[in-house]
């Protein structure tokens, strides 16, 4: 049986382990929270006392991590990952970074004869619970076949952008328009609301009209109009705008050496940010609503 040794049990990659054991897997956790570690323990999970443990031995090692850096830390260096798997050990990180600290992994681990494969994911905490996730790979033909099957007991839909780094290309690409589309969904929202409608209706005109998208139909902003969602529950869960912010500053990066033309990104950035320096980081990102909605109640 594939043993798989899983590093990072936020949000998301919490789910994320717990669907690999539901679908039979030996799975070996390890996170800097106790807590994490204990409530993937309760459902069937191995706790390891440390990073170097829990992939020893490991036929696949998955991280989900918050940055570059850390991802750095844990796969290069003298006590990095790379060093301590067996020859034949499959890397995945999942952790949105940039693209060429992903690169720089896959070129030293491709020096030690490993795959790696970086597989951001979108989809929300509500696709890792439900195991729906959609992974968007960067890496070797070969590297991509050998994670696609551990990947499908995690996700949906399972794509292969290009080579090293291609994953994190097009996660961020995906990332800055689902923030430009959450940022023009709340404006329109509260736009109706200052004339009298109710958000409700105006949200399923809206979903049928050329305006519908993604957020109106699966993480509507405004509270109450779906009880599901964070917007609903004080905007707690979720994906966190700290978290958005930060993926945001990484397409911006790309943008700037690719020389690319992103005003629209380049302003919901700055909108991001600001939501953030106003307290509102561990918020989940659909709360950039209460922004228009405070212009109106000043």
């Amino acid at each position: 049986m594939t043993t798989i040794a899983f590093i990072g049990l936020g949000n998301m990659g919490g789910p994320m382990a717990a669907n690999l054991v539901k679908a039979g897997r030996t799975v070996r956790v390890f996170d800097l929270n106790p807590q994490a570690v204990a409530e993937l323990t309760e459902q069937g999970a191995i706790a390891a006392s440390s990073g170097c443990g829990v992939v020893a031995g490991a036929d696949v090692v998955i991280t989900m991590l918050p940055a570059g850096k850390h991802v750095r830390q844990l796969y290069l260096g003298d006590d990095g990952f790379i060093n301590k798997v067996a020859a034949d050990t499959l890397l995945i990180d999942c952790s949105t970074i940039d693209a060429d600290s992903a690169t720089t992994v896959a070129n030293a681990a491709a020096a030690k004869g490993l795959e790696f494969v970086d597989a951001p994911v979108s989809g929300g905490t509500a696709g890792a619970a439900a195991g729906t996730l959609t992974f968007i790979c960067g890496g070797t033909d070969a590297g991509f076949a050998a994670a696609k099957p551990v990947l499908e007991q995690m996700g949906a839909n399972i794509f292969h952008a290009g080579g090293h780094g291609a994953g994190q290309v097009a996660k961020i690409c995906n990332n800055m328009l689902l923030s430009v589309l959450m940022v023009g969904t709340s404006e329109a929202l509260q736009l109706g609301r200052d004339h009298g409608l109710d958000a409700g209706v105006l949200s399923e005109i809206m979903k049928v009209s050329s305006g519908g998208n993604w957020t109106l139909e699966k993480y509507n902003p405004c509270p109450g109009v779906m009880p599901q969602t964070p917007a609903s529950n004080d905007y707690q869960g979720g994906f966190m705008v700290d978290l958005m912010a930060k993926d945001l500053g990484l397409a911006m990066m790309a943008a700037a050496q690719s020389n690319s033309s992103t005003p629209l990104g380049a302003l919901t950035t700055a909108l991001y940010r600001q939501h953030a320096r106003q307290g509102h980081g561990k918020l989940d990102f659909s709360s950039i609503f209460q922004q228009f909605q405070q212009q109106q109640e000043r």
